[in-house]
């Protein structure tokens, strides 16, 4: 973001930053003009004292009650895989020993990553793309968060259009090659999904905020019901004995540990943009810490419990059918749309049931695709004025390019499409996204610098323990996490269908489009900067607001203090 330095007088409170309350007096103050947005000039302030307050700090939206943001968060966070993913992993990996890798990996990893994200956005209060002004050189990982949310928006609005029609098919053709027309039905569920999502975020966080108040909350009423229901069917306790049966030896199995880790960095939506669009609507003050562990052991809690409600019906399924568990307990789509719908239709009143499951389908999955949409719009608006002029326009637009592109997931072998950008669009690159993203906050930002921007909105600064994470613990692990991605990459497949390598090409290319983004836009920075070299990495690695550093040659990150600083 170009500055463009004027000398103003201080005429009211009205342009400087909101005073906090632990504020000791009247302070020195240099207005720096930043940008003009609908025709009013905004101001960067440089105190004596660190800044207070960001810029826009009182133009922008909030939530209306703290209790929506909250819902929103848990909405976006809680999601389909928390039903099909989790429960299947904790079964497949020594059942209660999975527990063991998998709240390691949420305390170093999980939790911290959540907690940084919500400050990230609280305090600079932009989307994913606008927080980068903390080091504008790794500006291009929040388009690679923006593109991942949109391509991740192509094929999990599907899901719930598969929800809305409570069946799955499968076997309608014979490979990616042969796709066949849009199901006119499915095309029609999809129509109902991209309406609910367009009215749930055309007035930003206002009308989404009342939104979850349904979407947020009925999945648990329903789980309840499914378990109670579930409890008292033949066969029940087998499966949920065989849920949370403990084999402490798989714990010396690597495949244990490396589906704990991926599962962490996958089920708390981090790396979406997601979190950061939402806390950017926080008030300045909000203690996001709280709210960072609140919304991770909702999510575990949530993902532990649903456990209980599939494998009493996988359970009671097994000794229907006088098979072992393992040959009913499936991963992925199959589990939710075949299975689980073939245990209901043998309960007396299945119709009912059958509709109770589904709603909760569809509420899970749609404030998740809400929380996605939301960091696109957000992420693009915070950074061209003139969407921001005209946010319903620039949502309608969105979510019509979601839908055209979601057509190919509903033909005859759409599957066949969905399991391709299930496998690529979100895998390798998302979790690249988070490793560049907490590498420029805790090294190239500081860690330093974070935690008093975070001492400014709570009155405290983080414990020694979240900046070892941010700094060394979750980078490492997040880059371990990357490697074995690569390392172990096979093929994505679908049952016995094995993809043409052209669609491998094309998976790959998908997942690459997003990950470029930063280089590129390193390159890009670099190139328009003027100077040497020295002076243009200067700049591009210093905060916007401290800029006056930069043209004095007073660059922190060229001092080994900062750098060893935690």
């Amino acid at each position: 973001m170009s500055q463009s330095r004027c000398s103003v007088a201080l005429m009211s409170s009205a342009v400087a930053p909101a005073k906090e309350p632990n504020a000791t007096g009247p302070k020195a103050v240099e207005l720096v003009l930043v940008k003009e947005q609908n025709g009013v000039q905004l101001t960067n302030s440089t105190l004596v004292n660190p800044p207070q307050t960001p810029e826009e700090a009182q133009e922008r939206e909030t939530w209306g009650k703290k209790i929506d943001f909250l819902l929103s968060v848990i909405g976006f966070a809680v999601d389909l895989a928390n039903v099909w993913r989790f429960p299947y992993l904790c079964y497949k990996n020594g059942g209660g020993a999975f527990l063991v890798p998998y709240l390691l990996f949420m305390v170093i990893a999980g939790m911290p990553l959540f907690y940084m994200e919500l400050a990230l956005g609280q305090f600079n209060r932009e989307g994913a793309a606008g927080v980068w002004k903390i080091c504008p050189l790794l500006k291009g990982v929040g388009y690679t968060v923006i593109l991942i949310s949109l391509y991740v928006g192509f094929f999990y609005n599907v899901i719930i259009a598969w929800a809305l029609r409570g069946v799955l098919h499968l076997h309608e053709s014979h490979g990616i090659d042969d796709l066949g027309p849009p199901r006119w039905q499915l095309a029609s569920c999809l129509v109902l999904v991209i309406v609910l999502l367009y009215f749930s975020l055309w007035k930003g966080v206002k009308t989404s905020g009342k939104v979850v108040w349904i979407t947020a909350t009925m999945p648990y009423v329903v789980l309840f019901a499914l378990l109670l229901r579930g409890i008292t069917l033949p066969g029940a306790m087998d499966g949920i004995r065989a849920y949370l049966s403990v084999d402490f030896h798989r714990l010396c199995e690597a495949s244990v540990w490396i589906d704990a880790a991926i599962q962490i960095c996958f089920s708390l939506g981090v790396g979406l943009g997601v979190l950061i669009a939402f806390s950017s609507y926080n008030k300045f003050t909000n203690n996001c810490y709280r709210d960072a562990v609140i919304t991770t052991s909702v999510n575990s809690l949530t993902s532990f419990s649903s456990g209980f409600v599939v494998f009493s019906f996988l359970g009671y399924m097994a000794q229907k059918h006088s098979v072992p568990i393992g040959d009913v307990a499936k991963d992925g789509p199959g589990l939710i749309f075949i299975i689980y719908p073939e245990a209901l239709a043998t309960l007396p009143l299945s119709s009912v049931w059958a509709v109770v499951f589904f709603i909760m389908l569809l509420t899970l999955g749609i404030d998740s695709a809400m929380g996605g949409m939301e960091s696109v719009i957000t992420g693009l608006i915070d950074e061209f004025q003139l969407l921001h002029r005209h946010r319903e326009l620039f949502t309608l637009f969105v979510v019509l390019a979601t839908f055209l592109l979601s057509l190919f997931c509903v033909t005859n072998g759409g599957i066949y499409v969905f399991t391709l950008l299930d496998h690529f669009a979100a895998g390798t690159s998302i979790l690249f996204g988070v490793l560049v993203e907490v590498i420029g906050v805790a090294w190239f930002y500081g860690v330093w610098q974070f935690g008093e921007d975070i001492r400014q909105m709570t009155g405290q600064r983080p414990s020694l323990y979240w900046r070892l994470c941010w700094k060394f613990i979750s980078p490492c692990f997040l880059l371990f996490v990357v490697v074995v991605s690569i390392a172990t990459y096979r093929p994505p497949h679908y049952g016995a269908y094995v993809f043409p390598e052209w669609a491998n090409v094309l998976g790959w290319a998908i997942a690459a489009s997003s990950m470029c983004m930063v280089p590129v836009y390193a390159a890009y920075k670099l190139c328009s900067l003027p100077g040497s070299l020295r002076e243009k990495l200067a700049y591009a690695i210093t905060p916007e607001k401290e800029r006056q550093r930069a043209d004095s040659g007073e660059v922190r990150q060229f001092t080994l203090r900062h750098w060893l600083v935690v």
